[in-house]
């Protein structure tokens, strides 16, 4: 297998974060790279650094290395050819799924997520006898259907900015509009800054179209601005991908000075805020008319991401794009030839829950809040050395951890049944170890059992045990 791209010592050092007080065993080391080229964050084809190498960056014997490379041959995850090093593969059936199998015993704690809010089934009803009006025409609607960019309009108007329908593209959901984005308005090579701590996938979909991610700190409380000023400040930075509005993981809520504050600083520079609100319907002990207005009423030239998905029901593939005018039309011809445009059905059912989207958001919330307050019960009654957050709204606590063991115990999980995702797939350039999320929009049973697995997970990791890799399951992917 030829090498796609070369893996420093120094690059892997940083990913598998690693301490001199703690040093790994061999099969920890291994599974730690395991991870992560499990997860994506080394992809296959990657070329890893020489045992030689890696012994030096690393507080481990060389014997440590080379067990855990043998380990990682051993597991098909590594091919090693003389002159051309140990290069990462990754075989048939390894790519992990996002949750447990129906009928599966595993817990799957990776997407922060839940069942479908209440209305969305009669929201389908009432789109289906809207259907045949759109029968006779192509059903290639680019920029969305009418009525969807005109409640999609009024929301924003609600919310303190001033919209035309014009401004706004449906899209096959909000991951779906920043691929858009990266590949119309961005190109190859570009720099992204993205607070550090943020939403995994974004960063994936950022690399995917050749973007260089810069993480700027993130405390799990607020943005460093003066990291963020000093970002732009050191070299163009094209966008900066933000998420003030609950932020994936953190769940904070940006106030209105420091949006003021980061519009400020973006506008000082050529840098273009890409402001994720995926999460900005997800208010939980903070009443809607107290939010803070969109980032973008700060900043004439942000472009706006949000979505259906997080607020309505996974299932709901939509999302969409709402941006200057002059820029609309660059979007819309590369639309045309990506996905053309999105389903009609799914429109109208978005349509018909924005109409009523108090009633079905109130019962949502409700229940959203009894289920991260049960979970932090749960938590500090098992786990009380843990930090825990309690966020003003979203979909998710972050959790400081009191050792940096995220990956060892995402590890440990794996062997009670449990999936995880590591806190350092949440990070740009490295770090998290002290971090996990844990999503709450789940059923209380799910919930229980899944503090009871993660508690004799943490005791293992704490003692210093670990099982077998040939008892371990694979890890979930990330939402």
């Amino acid at each position: 297998m030829a090498p796609t791209s070369v893996l420093s010592a120094d690059r892997l050092r940083a990913l598998v974060d690693v301490s001199a007080d703690d040093p790994p065993g061999y099969r920890e080391l291994a599974d730690l790279i395991r991870l992560l080229v499990l997860d994506g964050r080394i992809p296959a084809g990657t070329r890893l650094p020489s045992e030689r190498d890696l012994t030096a960056a690393l507080p481990v014997s060389r014997t440590t290395v080379t067990r855990a490379y043998a380990t990682l041959r051993d597991a098909g995850l590594l091919v090693s050819r003389r002159g051309s090093g140990s290069v990462v593969a990754l075989p048939r059936g390894s790519r992990p799924p996002f949750m447990p199998a129906p009928g599966s015993t595993m817990v799957g704690w990776t997407i922060a997520a839940g069942h479908a809010a209440p209305g969305v089934g009669l929201a389908y009803g009432r789109a289906l006898e809207q259907l045949p009006e759109y029968l006779n025409e192509t059903g290639y609607e680019t920029t969305g259907v009418p009525v969807l960019r005109e409640l999609v309009a009024q929301r924003y108007l609600e919310r303190g900015l001033p919209t035309d329908p014009d401004q706004i593209i449906i899209t096959s959901g909000a991951q779906s509009a920043l691929t858009l984005l990266a590949r119309t308005l961005a190109a190859r090579g570009e720099r992204v800054a993205v607070e550090s701590p943020t939403y995994p996938n974004a960063i994936d979909a950022l690399r995917r179209s050749g973007l260089r991610v810069l993480g700027v700190p993130h405390d799990g409380h607020r943005l460093d601005l003066d990291a963020l000023a000093a970002s732009v400040r050191a070299a163009p930075v094209a966008w900066a991908y933000l998420i003030p509005d609950f932020q994936n993981p953190t769940g904070t809520l940006m106030d209105d000075v420091t949006r003021h504050d980061v519009a400020s600083i973006l506008r000082r520079s050529t840098t273009t805020p890409i402001v994720d609100e995926t999460m900005a319907e997800l208010c939980l002990d903070v009443d809607e008319q107290a939010m803070p207005v969109p980032l973008a009423a700060h900043h004439p030239g942000a472009i706006t991401l949000g979505s259906a998905s997080k607020t309505f029901w996974g299932g709901l593939r939509i999302g969409w794009i709402r941006a200057p005018h002059a820029v609309v039309p660059r979007l819309v011809a590369a639309r045309e030839t990506v996905d053309i445009g999105t389903p009609i059905l799914e429109q109208l059912a978005v349509a018909e829950l924005l109409r009523v989207r108090r009633e079905v958001l109130d019962g949502r919330r409700e229940r959203l809040r009894a289920r991260r307050d049960e979970l932090v019960v749960a938590l500090r009654e098992r786990l009380p050395d843990w930090g825990l957050n309690a966020p003003v709204g979203g979909l998710s606590l972050w959790v400081r951890l009191p050792a940096r063991a995220s990956s060892r115990l995402v590890v440990a999980a794996e062997a009670h049944d449990l999936l995880l995702t590591a806190g350092p797939r949440f990070f740009a350039d490295g770090g998290g170890e002290t971090s996990l999320r844990l999503p709450y929009a789940r059923s209380a049973e799910h919930l229980a059992d899944g503090v009871d697995r993660l508690a004799l997970a943490w005791d293992a990791v704490v003692a210093g045990r670990a099982a077998p890799p040939s008892t371990r399951r694979r890890p979930a992917l990330t939402a």
